[in-house]
């Protein structure tokens, strides 16, 4: 295996809870596969969209499976100026005290009290890539990018589990920045 990574640009989208799917989409609905992701398991959903609604103003977005635990909204901070709000960056999963936001759906919409977060830039990876690439889970790294924009995104979270891909994710204002467009590859750099 080289050293160098997938990074993968992860738009704006939920996750949510089998209630919040139900609520949104209608007595025993369930989150239907439209093309699997690149982590294993993962999955953009065929029809489920829905509104996110702000202080300030909407978004459309997609929803991503399977289900959660928690409702879960991941922004840009270009989509958050649109609601009105400033989430954190968070790794996902970490919401608690998160600002919170109103999901439409077309058969019903719920208020969630928190929930919306920045993604902190992440990579995903095996054991076995950790110890390839000399690096432990939730250390942090500095990552470049050989793009037209060359950049060194700092501060990015190693996530190491048996069941991950290897694939670094960025959100759409990172990508945009380093104009990484297309097949982009990383590596880290110490």
């Amino acid at each position: 295996m080289s050293k160098t990574f997938i990074v993968e640009t992860s738009a704006r989208h939920c996750h949510l809870t089998a209630e919040a799917v139900e609520i949104l989409y209608g007595k025993g609905a369930e989150l239907i596969v439209k093309k699997m992701l690149s982590q294993p398991g993962q999955f953009a959903c065929a029809n489920e969209k829905l509104t996110v609604v702000g202080p300030k103003g909407s978004l459309a977005m997609s929803v991503l499976g399977p289900v959660r635990p928690a409702n879960q909204v991941e922004l840009s901070f270009t989509d958050a100026r649109t609601l009105g709000i400033v989430p954190p960056i968070r790794e996902s999963g970490d919401t608690a005290g998160t600002p919170g936001l109103k999901l439409v759906g077309p058969c019903g919409e719920i208020e969630i009290a928190d929930g919306a977060i920045v993604a902190k830039r992440h990579i995903h990876m095996t054991p076995a890539d950790a110890e390839e690439l000399g690096v432990s889970d939730k250390e942090i790294v500095s990552v470049k990018l050989g793009t037209v924009r060359p950049v060194i995104f700092e501060d990015v979270v190693v996530r190491v589990n048996p069941n991950f891909a290897l694939a670094m994710h960025i959100d759409t204002d990172e990508c945009n920045a380093a104009a990484a467009f297309g097949q982009v590859y990383g590596e880290i750099v110490k």
